[in-house]
Protein backbone atom coordinates (compact mmCIF):
# COMPACT_ATOMS: atom_id res chain seq x y z
CA UNK A 1 0.00 0.00 0.00
CA UNK A 2 1.22 3.96 -0.67
CA UNK A 3 -0.08 7.40 0.24
CA UNK A 4 -1.89 8.62 -3.17
CA UNK A 5 -3.49 12.22 -2.64
CA UNK A 6 -5.22 14.01 -5.28
CA UNK A 7 -6.20 17.86 -4.84
CA UNK A 8 -8.65 19.33 -7.59
CA UNK A 9 -9.65 22.64 -8.74
CA UNK A 10 -10.61 24.21 -11.48
CA UNK A 11 -7.22 25.92 -12.26
CA UNK A 12 -4.66 23.56 -10.62
CA UNK A 13 -4.15 19.70 -9.82
CA UNK A 14 -2.05 18.50 -7.33
CA UNK A 15 -1.22 14.72 -6.97
CA UNK A 16 1.34 13.70 -3.68
CA UNK A 17 2.45 10.35 -3.46
CA UNK A 18 5.24 8.36 -1.27
CA UNK A 19 8.54 6.71 -2.53
CA UNK A 20 8.97 3.54 -0.30
CA UNK A 21 8.65 -0.06 -2.82
CA UNK A 22 10.31 -3.68 -2.10
CA UNK A 23 12.19 -5.30 -4.57
CA UNK A 24 9.85 -7.95 -6.40
CA UNK A 25 12.85 -10.80 -6.12
CA UNK A 26 14.53 -10.31 -2.49
CA UNK A 27 11.14 -7.75 -0.70
CA UNK A 28 13.96 -5.56 0.42
CA UNK A 29 13.06 -2.10 0.90
CA UNK A 30 14.11 0.49 -1.87
CA UNK A 31 12.74 3.60 -3.62
CA UNK A 32 9.92 3.72 -6.65
CA UNK A 33 8.23 6.47 -8.53
CA UNK A 34 4.45 5.93 -8.58
CA UNK A 35 3.82 9.62 -10.81
CA UNK A 36 4.89 10.01 -14.08
CA UNK A 37 3.97 13.13 -16.36
CA UNK A 38 2.83 13.44 -20.05
CA UNK A 39 4.48 16.81 -20.67
CA UNK A 40 3.38 17.48 -23.87
CA UNK A 41 -0.13 17.15 -22.82
CA UNK A 42 0.16 18.51 -19.37
CA UNK A 43 -1.17 15.09 -17.62
CA UNK A 44 0.23 12.93 -14.71
CA UNK A 45 -0.83 9.78 -14.05
CA UNK A 46 -0.03 8.12 -10.46
CA UNK A 47 -0.74 5.41 -8.57
CA UNK A 48 -0.81 2.85 -5.31
CA UNK A 49 -0.63 -1.29 -5.98
CA UNK A 50 0.99 -3.20 -8.55
CA UNK A 51 4.15 -0.86 -9.64
CA UNK A 52 4.35 -3.25 -12.50
CA UNK A 53 0.96 -2.88 -13.99
CA UNK A 54 1.44 0.91 -13.26
CA UNK A 55 4.21 1.14 -15.39
CA UNK A 56 2.56 -0.96 -18.17
CA UNK A 57 -0.55 1.82 -17.43
CA UNK A 58 1.89 4.55 -18.50
CA UNK A 59 3.39 3.20 -20.64
CA UNK A 60 0.32 2.84 -22.70
CA UNK A 61 -0.89 6.75 -22.68
CA UNK A 62 2.25 7.65 -23.23
CA UNK A 63 2.35 5.62 -26.64
CA UNK A 64 -1.46 6.98 -27.25
CA UNK A 65 -0.32 10.71 -26.39
CA UNK A 66 1.53 11.10 -29.65
CA UNK A 67 -1.88 9.61 -31.68
CA UNK A 68 -3.37 12.65 -34.15
CA UNK A 69 -6.89 13.45 -31.90
CA UNK A 70 -5.82 12.59 -28.67
CA UNK A 71 -7.81 13.74 -25.67
CA UNK A 72 -7.91 13.31 -22.24
CA UNK A 73 -11.28 12.14 -22.40
CA UNK A 74 -10.43 9.69 -24.55
CA UNK A 75 -7.89 8.33 -22.25
CA UNK A 76 -10.09 8.77 -19.14
CA UNK A 77 -12.32 6.70 -20.97
CA UNK A 78 -10.24 3.87 -22.09
CA UNK A 79 -8.33 3.25 -18.88
CA UNK A 80 -10.80 1.25 -16.99
CA UNK A 81 -11.67 -1.17 -20.11
CA UNK A 82 -7.67 -1.32 -20.33
CA UNK A 83 -7.41 -2.33 -16.85
CA UNK A 84 -9.78 -5.24 -17.14
CA UNK A 85 -7.78 -6.52 -20.02
CA UNK A 86 -3.91 -5.92 -18.60
CA UNK A 87 -5.71 -7.93 -15.38
CA UNK A 88 -5.32 -11.69 -16.07
CA UNK A 89 -1.75 -11.69 -17.22
CA UNK A 90 -0.72 -9.37 -14.09
CA UNK A 91 -2.59 -12.50 -11.48
CA UNK A 92 -0.45 -14.63 -13.70
CA UNK A 93 2.61 -12.93 -12.40
CA UNK A 94 1.52 -12.46 -8.88
CA UNK A 95 0.77 -16.16 -8.76
CA UNK A 96 4.39 -17.32 -9.86
CA UNK A 97 5.23 -15.27 -7.13
CA UNK A 98 3.53 -16.61 -4.68
CA UNK A 99 1.40 -13.78 -3.77
CA UNK A 100 -1.89 -14.16 -2.72
CA UNK A 101 -5.21 -12.88 -4.44
CA UNK A 102 -6.51 -10.97 -2.06
CA UNK A 103 -3.17 -8.54 -2.09
CA UNK A 104 -3.81 -7.69 -5.91
CA UNK A 105 -5.08 -4.23 -6.19
CA UNK A 106 -4.20 -1.16 -7.56
CA UNK A 107 -5.53 2.20 -7.81
CA UNK A 108 -4.78 4.63 -10.13
CA UNK A 109 -5.40 8.42 -10.70
CA UNK A 110 -5.25 10.64 -13.77
CA UNK A 111 -5.58 13.95 -14.85
CA UNK A 112 -4.75 16.98 -16.22
CA UNK A 113 -5.63 19.91 -18.01
CA UNK A 114 -8.63 19.56 -20.54
CA UNK A 115 -8.79 22.01 -23.30
CA UNK A 116 -12.48 20.39 -24.04
CA UNK A 117 -13.57 21.70 -20.68
CA UNK A 118 -11.25 24.64 -19.82
CA UNK A 119 -10.35 23.38 -16.87
CA UNK A 120 -8.28 20.68 -14.88
CA UNK A 121 -10.34 17.21 -14.63
CA UNK A 122 -9.09 14.00 -12.94
CA UNK A 123 -10.44 10.54 -12.70
CA UNK A 124 -9.49 7.55 -10.21
CA UNK A 125 -9.73 3.56 -11.00
CA UNK A 126 -9.73 0.70 -8.77
CA UNK A 127 -9.34 -2.77 -9.86
CA UNK A 128 -9.16 -5.43 -7.48
CA UNK A 129 -11.01 -8.79 -8.70
CA UNK A 130 -11.03 -10.73 -11.69
CA UNK A 131 -14.95 -10.87 -11.74
CA UNK A 132 -15.58 -7.16 -11.27
CA UNK A 133 -15.15 -4.23 -14.11
CA UNK A 134 -12.35 -1.70 -12.61
CA UNK A 135 -14.32 1.10 -10.96
CA UNK A 136 -14.41 4.74 -12.24
CA UNK A 137 -14.58 7.64 -10.19
CA UNK A 138 -14.45 11.47 -11.93
CA UNK A 139 -13.24 13.43 -8.93
CA UNK A 140 -14.70 16.17 -7.40
CA UNK A 141 -11.93 18.17 -5.38
CA UNK A 142 -9.87 15.18 -4.70
CA UNK A 143 -8.88 12.14 -3.22
CA UNK A 144 -7.03 10.87 -0.04
CA UNK A 145 -5.81 7.43 -0.04
CA UNK A 146 -5.96 6.10 2.52
CA UNK A 147 -8.69 8.60 3.88
CA UNK A 148 -8.92 7.75 7.74
CA UNK A 149 -6.05 9.27 9.13
CA UNK A 150 -6.98 12.60 7.80
CA UNK A 151 -10.71 12.77 8.65
CA UNK A 152 -9.59 15.90 11.12
CA UNK A 153 -7.57 17.31 8.35
CA UNK A 154 -8.23 20.51 6.72
CA UNK A 155 -7.24 20.17 2.85
CA UNK A 156 -4.61 22.78 2.14
CA UNK A 157 -2.49 23.24 -1.45
CA UNK A 158 0.38 24.30 0.93
CA UNK A 159 3.45 22.35 0.97
CA UNK A 160 3.71 21.66 4.81
CA UNK A 161 -0.04 20.52 5.06
CA UNK A 162 1.14 18.26 2.27
CA UNK A 163 3.81 16.17 3.48
CA UNK A 164 1.77 16.49 7.43
CA UNK A 165 -0.71 14.37 5.62
CA UNK A 166 1.16 12.19 3.81
CA UNK A 167 3.30 11.19 7.49
CA UNK A 168 0.09 10.77 9.23
CA UNK A 169 -1.02 8.63 6.37
CA UNK A 170 2.11 6.48 6.10
CA UNK A 171 1.93 6.01 10.01
CA UNK A 172 -1.47 4.76 10.04
CA UNK A 173 -0.72 2.52 7.12
CA UNK A 174 2.53 1.08 8.76
CA UNK A 175 0.51 0.42 12.28
CA UNK A 176 -2.44 -1.55 9.83
CA UNK A 177 -0.15 -3.68 8.30
CA UNK A 178 2.39 -4.58 11.20
CA UNK A 179 5.10 -3.54 8.62
CA UNK A 180 6.39 -0.49 6.31
CA UNK A 181 4.53 -0.25 3.44
CA UNK A 182 4.33 3.31 3.05
CA UNK A 183 7.11 6.27 3.29
CA UNK A 184 10.09 7.35 2.36
CA UNK A 185 9.93 11.03 0.75
CA UNK A 186 6.54 12.27 -0.15
CA UNK A 187 6.96 14.11 -4.42
CA UNK A 188 4.36 16.39 -5.16
CA UNK A 189 2.92 17.21 -8.77
CA UNK A 190 1.47 19.92 -9.33
CA UNK A 191 0.16 21.38 -12.77
CA UNK A 192 -1.33 24.37 -13.46
CA UNK A 193 -2.50 25.09 -17.64
CA UNK A 194 0.67 25.96 -18.19
CA UNK A 195 3.08 24.10 -16.40
CA UNK A 196 4.30 20.87 -14.46
CA UNK A 197 6.80 20.53 -11.57
CA UNK A 198 7.58 17.58 -9.64
CA UNK A 199 8.76 18.79 -5.46
CA UNK A 200 10.23 16.47 -3.08
CA UNK A 201 8.35 17.63 0.38
CA UNK A 202 10.62 15.89 2.85
CA UNK A 203 10.74 12.43 4.18
CA UNK A 204 7.62 10.81 5.81
CA UNK A 205 9.33 8.24 7.76
CA UNK A 206 12.43 7.59 9.93
CA UNK A 207 14.33 5.54 7.51
CA UNK A 208 13.63 7.90 4.48
CA UNK A 209 17.25 9.27 2.98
Amino acid sequence: MSVLNVLLRDDELLVAVDTLAHEASSGHETEGAKVFVVPHRNLVLAGRGSAQLLLLVYQLVLQASYTVGFTMERVMSDLGPTLDKLWPQYVAVAEQSNIPHADLSIEIVFGGWSTAQARMAASAYIKTRSDVPAEHHALVGGLASPGAPLRTWKESFAPDEILRAGVLQAQYLNAAAGKAVAGGRLLCCRLTQHSIRIDDLGPISTNAR
